[in-house]
């Protein structure tokens, strides 16, 4: 059992488990951080720690009645925590399911042998996704492409039509092509196949958004925040290039930046 200690900190021995503990504790606040970050959600958590402290302060003086008003609050405190952080909640579930459940983490791909049998259709898929997408920037057509990573299509919309189609670059800017019925919202992408298009996304909340962002901006990062996916817009007015992960806004991007984002997110 003495193998379990590592140190002593005066007359406190710290184990293995509390350096574990920390560190799972540190990880979690971590990514609720990155949930939160820039969210209305993060401005309302700043309130509830605004509101403890007021109530700590009014245990302190004493003042009963303010007590008895603030203590009635706490009551429907766990009730209340997930009415009012349901989409944070929310997106914390569905980043753990995608996390364990979702597709290989890419650190685990060099360990284990990768079958090489399609390696040559990845590279073609990876060239078409790039073609329609440098040829639709050139000829500002605004576009959103969402590369899914194995996360199931219901993760990241629930409005879409269902495709099973080879990818192709002369299909994608047809799909966006402003008078197809289908241009609107994003084209999904996952395992070498367009599976949906005209996929309706979750827009971010965000308020620290550029006001220059429009609807596929803030939809790209919405859907990020919500699930592990990457989405590549192209812009109607100006023709830019930007893309979005894990809530973070990518804007402006060069030829060389997408290359290695499709190289590294094309299934």
């Amino acid at each position: 059992m003495e193998l379990l200690f590592l140190i002593k900190i005066g007359f406190l021995p710290v184990r293995i488990w509390d350096v574990l503990d920390i560190l799972i504790v540190s990880y979690t606040l971590y990514k609720l951080y990155q949930l939160l970050r820039g969210s209305i959600g993060f401005q309302i958590l700043l309130g509830v720690f605004v509101f403890f402290g007021l109530w700590w302060l009014v245990g302190m003086l004493e003042m009963s009645l303010t007590g008895l008003i603030l203590q009635q609050f706490f009551n429907v405190g766990v009730l209340a925590f997930i009415i009012i952080f349901q989409p944070e909640v929310r997106r914390f579930l569905l980043m753990l399911g995608s996390t364990a459940f979702g597709r290989q983490p890419r650190w685990l791909q060099g360990w284990i042998e990768v079958d090489h049998k399609d390696a040559p259709e990845r590279l073609r898929n990876v060239q078409e996704i790039k073609a329609a997408i440098l040829r639709m920037s050139r000829h500002k057509v605004g576009s959103l492409i969402v590369l899914s990573h194995g996360v199931a299509l219901e993760n990241i919309t629930t409005s879409y039509v269902p495709l099973d189609a080879r990818i192709s670059s002369d299909l994608l800017e047809s799909i966006f092509f402003k008078d197809n019925p289908l241009h609107d919202g994003a084209v999904v992408i996952n395992q070498g196949r367009i599976v949906a298009a005209r996929c309706i996304l979750p827009n971010s909340e965000r308020p620290d958004l550029p006001k220059t962002a429009g609807l596929r901006h803030r939809a790209a990062v919405g859907v990020t925040e919500r699930a592990q996916v990457l989405a590549i817009i192209t812009s109607e007015e100006t023709g830019s290039i930007s893309y979005a992960w894990q809530g973070e806004l990518h804007r402006r991007i060069s030829e060389e930046r997408l290359t290695e984002l499709l190289n590294q997110h094309v299934d």
